[in-house]
């Protein structure tokens, strides 16, 4: 036969042949949101968990380091207690009185072991200060990236892109991450247990009960009670809602039951959490003391006379103002996720659901309602009180990026469902780029936005961090060398080659740091050298200010608490009333404290301006700081570079003073003091 003539060969199939495997049947992906153009495209990109840990950390670790104070709360209430378990002194405030027992022990004791690691490693105590913010970035960030992988995996992956950059750039989870605040506490457990809230309820998702159970538990009884408002939606949809169960009519009692069952087994679980807190606060308070009850009966059941409004109130637009502060556009957007999703049920209904509504199975529209919910609830809650604070904010921060990451892409479908009925092709809307620069415009913004306030919460409020370290790297320092403490450096020796300063010699010195009307921005015991006590003097504020912890010798029966932390302290109390024997003279002060606006000066009695009074006082060192009253409303919320957009400010000078005489006393006897010693 030629070679080039093919021939065929029928064949009866083989009786015993297998059957070819048939073709995997490509399932529908178990998420909430689905894409509608596009469908068979290559999935969006989004950072694998791994990924997002690295360049959270990044971030969070940056806020440890750089970001400011935003409470006074944070300092007194927590960083002086720690301080106290630390080193044996700080300041105490009457919540952390055995009397009335409002903050902790158990929460502050978490904190301990990375605040005690740079004094292991002998090196200054001001790094415990840092040690414990990045201990705080890291527990933030694996929060974060649970949360955010979470989503993306069970709600759209577009979702959690969006939320990931608004996660990642927000003014207000820079503020958050780091503070060292049970609200933030709280905002990590929240994290958590969103990421396992987003798998719909199911008897084959048991454990999704139990873990989101337990994480709002642990935000509740070790953060702060009341954050436990957030998880009313999750708790009517363990009890009410089908979710991801297909329920028959005829068992419905049988599977009420068995879901009642189950999230009262977590509770009960859940609940052993108190037997750490109640032990801990009541070995530490030396009474049997259950904080989270007496958070809820002071600012509850406190009464008239009573109660966190003596501590100030606010308008009831006050968190809007704050949270667009923080969040920028950011805000607006997660607050019509609900009508959004109202709306997309009207004009692409097609977009929600894995699985088909009926009367044995709960709507998918029902399902991501009960995920937006929280943050309507949290913020009703909270403005509808008189007393206001940021930090309150703080345990819905992550669900204000998750509810405008929804509502983003909400919208994004409606421009594919007008772009599809107009142009009546959907193939030129699956190769069009309308829809991802308009998404990517929104969140471009939101980053520009949010990176310019970063900018200008550090360069215009820095200044008390920054002038408090002046005086353990600068004044300290010359101290000890204009009075022979400081040993001369060995000869050839280069400035990087120098050994650490040792500041112990201070403590024999005697010197005393006072602040006056700036009280509410001190940082902290941490950030100022061991042996400087620190005082307050008489300022124009009328309320309390903190006393000293007991100071005695000796730790308790534990390896961890002090005795101070039993020890009833005088001139404390729950009414805001000023205490008298809490200030000192000023003129025993060494150094001080103050801010002052040259270019609008304010004076008083009580508050006279220090910073001028050359011949008493001399500045050692000074920074920057706004003057918001008389700054216009933009520049002084947003940071731009250049000399031009900050000459639109007014700023004072916030400065470390040294009592001119007192301290060239006190130079004078330590000369004289270590030339004894030489002779």
């Amino acid at each position: 036969m030629s070679a080039n003539v093919q021939n065929l060969r029928f064949r009866r199939p083989l009786q015993n042949a297998e059957p070819s495997p048939a073709k995997p049947v490509k399932l529908k992906e178990p998420v909430m949101l689905h894409d509608q153009v596009r469908k068979t495209a290559k999935p969006a990109w989004t950072p694998s968990f791994s990924m997002a840990i690295r360049l959270l950390l990044l971030v969070r670790v940056s806020a440890a380091m750089y970001s400011n104070i935003q409470d006074c709360d944070e300092v007194y209430n927590f960083w002086e207690p720690l301080h106290y378990l630390d080193k044996g002194y700080g300041f105490q405030t009457w919540e952390v009185s055995p009397v009335y027992a409002i903050r902790s022990w158990a929460y502050i004791l978490l904190h301990v072991l990375p605040a005690r690691i740079p004094s292991w490693l002998a090196v200054d105590k001001r790094m415990s200060f840092f040690a414990v913010r990045i201990f705080l970035a890291f527990i933030c960030t694996f929060c974060e990236a649970k949360f955010y992988r979470s989503v993306t995996e069970k709600v759209n992956r577009r979702v959690g892109r969006y939320m990931f950059f608004m996660l990642f750039f927000s003014a207000g989870m820079w503020n958050a991450s780091t503070a060292f605040l049970p609200s933030s506490f709280a905002m990590y457990a929240i994290m958590y247990a969103f990421s396992y809230a987003m798998e719909p309820t199911s008897e084959n998702h048991g454990n999704r009960t139990l873990f989101t159970t337990v994480c709002f538990a642990a935000g509740a009884i070790l953060g702060w009670p009341f954050a436990l408002a957030i998880a009313i939606p999750f708790v009517f949809e363990e009890l009410f809602v089908y979710s991801g169960d297909h329920v028959p009519s005829g068992t419905y009692s049988s599977w009420l039951s068995k879901r009642w069952l189950r999230l009262f087994a977590s509770g009960v679980v859940s609940s052993l959490l108190f037997v750490y807190v109640v032990g801990v606060d009541s070995l530490a308070y030396g009474r049997l003391s259950i904080v989270p009850w007496n958070i809820v009966r002071y600012n509850i059941f406190g009464g008239s006379s009573r109660g966190p409004d003596l501590y100030g109130t606010e308008p009831w637009y006050f968190y809007i103002l704050n949270l667009l502060l923080n969040f920028n556009i950011i805000f607006p957007i997660s607050l019509i996720s609900l009508p959004a999703l109202g709306i997309t049920y009207l004009v692409d209904r097609k977009r929600l659901g894995y699985y088909k509504s009926s009367p044995e199975q709960s709507s998918p529209f029902t399902v991501l309602a009960l995920r937006l919910a929280p943050l309507y609830l949290w913020l009703g809650i909270l403005t509808s009180q008189a007393h206001k604070e940021e930090r309150f904010m703080y345990p819905a921060y992550p669900l204000i990026c998750f509810n405008a990451a929804v509502a983003l892409y909400l919208m994004r479908g409606w421009l594919e469902t007008v772009f599809i009925k107009i142009t009546k092709s959907p193939y030129q809307a699956s190769r069009t780029s309308i829809f991802r620069t308009a998404t990517s415009s929104v969140v471009c913004a939101a980053v520009v936005l949010s990176i310019s306030r970063i900018m200008a919460l550090w360069h215009y409020y820095h200044a008390p961090l920054s002038v408090t370290y002046s005086l353990t790297s600068v004044e300290m320092p010359r101290l000890l060398n204009v009075t022979g403490y400081l040993p001369t450096p060995p000869p050839h020796v280069t400035e990087e080659e120098l050994p650490r300063i040792d500041l112990s010699p201070i403590k024999e010195f005697g010197l005393t740091l006072c602040l006056g009307k700036e009280w509410y921005r001190f940082p902290g015991h941490y950030l100022v050298p061991d042996g400087v006590r620190v005082e307050f003097v008489k300022s124009e504020f009328e309320g309390l200010l903190p006393g000293h912890f007991w100071e005695g010798k000796g730790r308790g029966s534990g390896l961890w608490w002090r005795r101070g932390t039993r020890v009833v302290p005088q001139g404390l109390n729950d009414l805001n009333k000023e205490e008298p024997t809490h200030y000192v003279d000023v003129n025993k002060c060494h150094y001080l404290l103050d801010l002052d606006f040259p270019d609008h000066p304010v004076s008083s009695v009580h508050e006279p301006r220090y910073s001028v009074d050359s011949d008493n006082w001399e500045r050692v060192y000074c920074a920057p700081f706004l003057d918001a009253r008389h700054s216009s409303l933009l520049t002084r919320t947003l940071w731009a570079p250049g000399k031009e957009w900050r000459a639109l400010n007014s700023f004072g000078d916030y400065c470390l003073l040294k009592n001119r005489p007192l301290v060239t006393k006190k130079e004078v006897e330590l000369l004289v003091k270590q030339a004894n010693v030489y002779n």
